[in-house]
């Protein structure tokens, strides 16, 4: 075991010592070196999982150094904290891979921007100091900022400026929260806060302040405006971390901090939570049936799947909770290759229209091959990562709230609407265009790219439970603490209590 060995600091590290070595570095080079610092980061990623304790303390690898009054650099994780910390790392060498031919100006500082990005997105999964937590949060802001900016499309000047305004405003009211907390509670310690009982009066105000800052980031209906501009105007590898990461940060923070410091208030908010999922689920999948970009299409859809995420933490139990995890799982995985398969055919043909395309499968049958499974995980076909998380989520606000379901459950049949018809006029038909028939099939670079996703994706939902493990003790623990503040449900079953059926022996037996 690695008991005392830093190796969560040391995840932090190489990707930042990376970053300042690229600015540094001619193109090559800086591609190269960006490229080992990733993979040295899965390597230890893998590590990590391999020597995590299922069923030990919740949490594991801990270190901390006080630094001065009311701030300690405290890290640690759980399972949670795990399986978001391995997709970051897994997603990492394949953005690096991605932009590897596209990207030609500036290449080291391109580089850089991602390996500190790397660094700061698995410091918001690690951080156990509220502070620690507010500045990785917030500072993963200014690395994305410039992805957009300056390496983005002809827009990407007022797309970057309103991903930084959206996701700054709702930031500052959760910093304001915090510093309350801290005096309140006298410690900046999360796992301590997680148990710490506020008064429930302010738990209301409180509550609001963190959600303005995670529904942005989710982002919810309607604050969400900003994501299909970021997205449309990111470059590929931006895109795949945006969806693949960033907007997980909205959910882990209110399974983190919104739902265990602030149960009363999560029970009070939560139809408001199931209204703006609701809406969410059905206006942007309508949305995204009309998109005429591959990009804002896939865009949409990742602000639908995302409301499934919302209704699943917010059902108070088990299978609600556990649903929305392996859907953030999911959605990293499956969106994140989505975006690359979009990056790939823009590589050749410089153009996000639907319309331009047509018939791939005839000329890049491989392209095709991966494209349709991702499209099927999308749509949560069973045997993929996309269809555990959905029917955990819905089997667990069904037990709250059966309108709430059956509304979202349309997400599901439109979701298959819009992705089947993009898949069809992309793949099938008639090659109406010379240039786009006239397309090389996916080579080694781009096969190294989607295959891992492939497996990834047909693993987790062939053999969820290798998912579900690490996390079930933290799950269970979030549900016990949630217990107390549980709304009624509107729905007559009751999951896993067979308490009913012995009643009914009983009774048949009483009537002999």
């Amino acid at each position: 075991m690695m008991s005392g060995f830093p190796i969560l600091s040391l995840m932090l590290l190489v990707p930042l010592a990376a970053a300042l070595a690229c600015l540094f570095l001619e193109a090559k080079s800086a591609r190269n070196l960006a490229l080992a610092a990733t993979l040295v980061d899965f390597a230890l990623g893998v590590v990590l999982w391999a020597n995590f304790d299922i069923g030990g303390a919740q949490w594991q690898f801990t270190e901390r150094v006080e630094l001065f009054s009311g701030f300690s650099y405290a890290l640690g994780i759980d399972g949670i904290a795990l399986l978001l910390i391995m997709l970051s790392v897994f997603l990492m060498p394949i953005c690096i891979g991605a932009s590897w031919k596209s990207i030609d100006k500036r290449v080291g500082e391109y580089m850089a921007a991602f390996l500190l990005m790397e660094t700061l997105m698995i410091g918001v999964f690690a951080a156990q100091d509220l502070f620690l937590f507010y500045i990785f949060f917030e500072a993963g802001l200014i690395p994305m900022y410039l992805i957009i900016g300056v390496w983005g499309g002809a827009d990407r000047i007022y797309a970057s400026y309103k991903f930084f305004l959206y996701t700054l405003l709702g930031s500052v009211l959760m910093l304001i929260a915090m510093l309350w907390m801290a005096n309140t509670a006298g410690t900046t310690d999360i796992p301590t806060l997680m148990a710490y009982d506020f008064d429930p009066q302010v738990q209301t105000w409180l509550w609001l302040a963190f959600f303005a800052s995670f529904a942005v980031k989710m982002p919810m209906w309607p604050v969400h405006t900003w994501l299909p501009d970021a997205h449309v105007q990111a470059p590929t590898a931006g895109s795949v971390i945006l969806a693949g990461v960033l907007l997980k940060m909205g959910g882990y923070g209110f399974i983190r901090f919104s739902l265990p410091m602030f149960p009363e208030a999560s029970a009070y908010f939560g139809p408001l939570v199931w209204g703006l999922s609701m809406a969410a689920v059905v206006l942007t999948s309508l949305i995204a049936l009309v998109q005429h970009d591959m990009k804002k299409l896939i865009a949409y859809s990742s602000v639908a799947h995302m409301a499934i995420v919302t209704i699943g933490l917010f059902a108070f139990n088990v299978q609600g909770l556990e649903g929305s995890m392996l859907i953030m799982l999911s959605h990293g995985l499956v969106s994140g290759a989505l975006f690359l398969c979009v990056g790939i055919i823009y590589d050749r043909l410089h153009t996000r229209e639907i319309d331009r395309y047509g018939g791939l499968s005839i000329n890049m049958p491989r392209y095709a091959l991966f494209f349709m499974l991702f499209t099927m995980a999308s749509v949560g076909l069973p045997g993929t990562s996309g269809f555990v998380g959905e029917f955990l989520s819905l089997a667990g606000i069904y037990q709250v709230s059966t309108w709430t379901t059956l509304i979202c459950a349309t997400g599901i049949i439109l979701g298959a609407a819009y992705m089947l018809y993009l898949y069809r006029r992309v793949a099938f038909g008639e090659q109406k265009n010379a240039d786009a028939a006239a397309m090389a099939d996916l080579d080694v670079r781009e096969l190294l790219m989607v295959v891992p996703l492939g497996i990834a994706v047909l693993w987790m939902g062939i053999y969820p439970e290798s998912f579900i493990a690490p996390m079930r003790a933290d799950i269970a623990a979030l549900d016990a603490r949630l217990a107390a503040a549980k709304p009624e449900g509107d729905s007559k079953v009751a999951m896993g209590k067979e308490k009913p059926v012995h009643e009914e022996e009983a009774a048949h037996e009483g009537a002999h």
